[in-house]
């Protein structure tokens, strides 16, 4: 039970304040005019004054409140490191048993987890979120058990209370740690791009290292060891063997003492792409479809095309002298012999033998395909002729012969059923809508995959592999027709510009690929075939366990399935002969960047309310009671501010001067006044 004096005026204060000036006034004027009732004149004024001001006696009927104190427990991973794990649940322990033997005191315990996806250790999060169910009248104090590497530790909040930190960890503690610091996403294949790696010890490092063995691999290959200086930025040349994604891992040993090696692997995955594409265009006899061809080369600017055409057959007698024919010679000996290995492309649009180029130079270009260059022949009637280019050197790398026989009918160009699961020509816009073609010249004895037919279910599109190159004949020259719009037309340019791509290796127009994408954790496998079905796909996970993933057909070739990764590292992917790698989730996650306790990123929340730091190695603290706006922490000891909390659960108010006694006490001493001043 609490008693104190309340005022509830009757009328607003200045009002009040009026009232009592002019009050006061009188009386001054009385006392000087000399009337000697003057005393009892002000005494009424001070009596009805005060019942103006309301004054009342109130009492309060309070239960007292227990104080809370907050236990925030850090279960993040970084906490798993060592014996932290040990040493926070006995402090926790510890600390709870004195909070519950306090009198008039609760506890409240929060855990932090690990913080979504890769958000690290949301500690001030939690306490804001806990603080927001409390009344904040009731927290004594905040006891957070952690190794202090907290992640939103810069999040503006409002404390009630001291909040102290109890340091997991050992001062002994060291660790190695390997960063890349800057890794592009792209680099052009064949030339070298500079990465920017540091390998970095933490903590109580043992005396006398200043190199480390770095491991490097690249897309899983037996990796290859370095030594490296420690604490020192290290520039890396790497040249990527391929297009599309490679993986490079680099990777540290784990050293004696060391407290993880978590943070000891660094995955970077970057996209291999060519610089500028080099084509060599050979064109014989001129005709409405070499005009695409060009165009279609020059409309993309990563390619550099090298034209040769011929304008004037050697059989061509017009009387013109050699010299005015033009001005320079074509360098047909270095493109041919040797430049020809510079070219991505070479590309024969109804070529045939004329003696212009020797059969030495053909020679040339069958040996540079079997190295893995890309010829594509656009054949037209010459092909099917005596002086066709399959009957010189070349005709050992070309995927068909032919037989002599020229079909000259209007026809309509179809996918076949391979050519469905075919990169090159899977998804194209239905064929029903094409127009039709007027010439195709008949090949037998095709090698590799006919994507396209055309009259009576001849090949049309055929593809083939030959050693490390690829070849590809169209055997017909009217695809230019499409281009022009005869009978509507059709994909002519897509189906060119895949064709080409194929060639040249592109990554995404493989016909047997394994590929896959991660999202956080989660892995989406593709395996692209030419088959009708495909076994399940084995996925290999860091630590060496193996898991198979059935995939699912979604049509055109392709399959697809799903894995959840159970770890952060490299997987390996294998399903017949196709393998792939792929990295999943950060190399070193947010949690093990910065493993070694330290207190600093907690050190201004906690010093703002002069709070304190104890390490768990030295023993747990005591907790004792201390004033608010005192120092909150000492040696050996820990403070909670008791806040004395109460709630009210009856009021009762007495006016101390009722109408009744204002009345009365106001009437006597006016009378009064006005008898002494009768007397006189």
């Amino acid at each position: 039970m609490t008693a104190t004096l309340v005022y509830d005026p009757l009328i607003p204060l200045s009002l009040l304040i009026v009232v009592a000036i002019i009050a006061l006034a009188g009386v001054i004027l009385a006392l000087v005019r000399g009337l000697q009732g003057w005393a009892f004149r002000g005494a009424a004024a001070l009596v009805v004054l005060g019942a103006l001001a309301g004054p009342s006696y109130q009492q309060e009927d309070r239960a007292p409140l227990s104080d809370i104190v907050l236990l925030v427990q850090d279960n993040s991973a970084s906490q798993k490191l060592g014996d932290r794990s040990a040493q926070s649940t006995d402090a926790a322990a510890a600390i709870a048993s004195q909070v519950t033997a306090r009198p008039n005191t609760e506890l409240r315990r929060i855990s932090v987890p690990d913080g979504a996806g890769d958000a690290g250790t949301e500690m001030m999060t939690a306490i804001t979120n806990a603080l927001a169910e409390e009344p904040r009248g009731r927290i004594a104090g905040i006891v957070a058990i952690s190794d202090g590497r907290v992640h939103d530790a810069d999040l503006p909040i409002d404390l009630p209370a001291p909040m102290h930190l109890m340091l997991s960890g050992n001062e002994a503690d060291w660790d190695r740690r390997l960063t890349v610091r800057n890794a592009p996403a792209f680099a052009i294949i064949g030339e070298e791009v500079t990465l920017t790696l540091r390998i970095d010890d933490l903590g109580a490092v043992p005396a006398g290292q200043t190199l480390a063995p770095l491991d490097i691999s690249i897309d899983g290959e037996p990796a290859q060891t370095f030594r490296v200086p420690i604490g020192e930025d290290i520039t890396l040349p790497v040249t990527l063997p391929h297009g599309g994604r490679n993986v490079i891992r680099f990777s540290l040993p784990l050293a004696d003492g060391e407290l993880t090696d978590r943070n000891n692997a660094a995955l970077i995955q970057m996209n291999g792409v060519r610089d500028r594409l080099s084509v060599l265009l050979v064109s014989g006899e001129p005709h409405p479809g070499g005009r695409t061809w060009r165009n279609l080369l020059k409309s993309d600017s990563s390619v550099d095309l090298v034209h040769f055409t011929i304008l004037r057959p050697p059989e061509k007698q017009d009387g013109v002298p050699v010299n005015e024919l033009s001005l320079i010679a074509f360098p047909t000996r270095e493109l041919f012999m040797e430049k020809i290995d510079d070219f991505d492309l070479i590309i024969f649009d109804r070529y045939k033998r004329r003696g212009i180029l020797p059969g030495l130079y053909l020679e040339n270009v069958a040996n540079y395909v079997r190295k893995g260059g890309a010829v594509l022949v656009a054949a037209g009637p010459d092909f099917a002729s005596a002086d066709s280019i399959f009957r010189s050197p070349l005709g050992a790398v070309l995927p068909a012969t032919p037989t002599a026989r020229v079909f000259e009918d209007a026809y309509l160009p179809k996918v076949t059923d391979l050519g469905q699961r075919h990169p090159v020509t899977a998804g194209l816009p239905d064929n029903g809508d094409w127009g039709r073609w007027l010439r195709q010249i008949e090949v037998a004895q095709p090698q590799g995959n006919v994507v396209m037919e055309g009259v009576e279910g001849h090949p049309l599109l055929v593809l083939n592999r030959v050693q490390e190159g690829r070849v590809a004949l169209l055997a017909s020259d009217h695809a230019w027709l499409w281009n022009r719009g005869y009978e509507g037309g059709g994909p002519q340019l897509e189906l060119l510009r895949r064709l080409a791509h194929w060639m040249m290796k592109e990554p995404e127009l493989e016909e047997e690929a394994l590929t896959a994408t991660a999202d956080g954790q989660n892995m989406r496998i593709t395996r692209r075939t030419l088959g009708e079905t495909v076994p399940p796909v084995t996925v290999t996970a860091p630590d060496g366990s193996t898991s198979t993933v059935d995939m699912n057909s979604n049509g055109a070739g392709s399959f697809e399935g799903t894995f959840q990764g159970p770890d952060i590292g490299l997987y390996r992917l294998e399903n017949g002969d196709q393998t792939s790698v792929i990295g999943l989730g950060p190399a070193a996650p947010r949690e093990f960047v910065e493993p070694i306790a330290d207190a600093a990123a907690l050190s201004p929340t906690i010093v703002a309310l002069r709070g304190g730091v104890a390490r768990i190695e030295d023993g747990i603290p005591r907790l004792r009671n201390v004033r608010a706006g005192r120092p909150a922490a000492g040696r050996g000891w820990l403070g909670l501010t008791p806040r004395g909390a109460y709630e009210t659960r009856d009021v009762r108010q007495t006016p101390i001067l009722p109408g009744w006694l204002v009345l009365l006490l106001s009437a006597a001493l006016i009378t009064a006044a006005w008898l002494r001043e009768g007397r006189r």
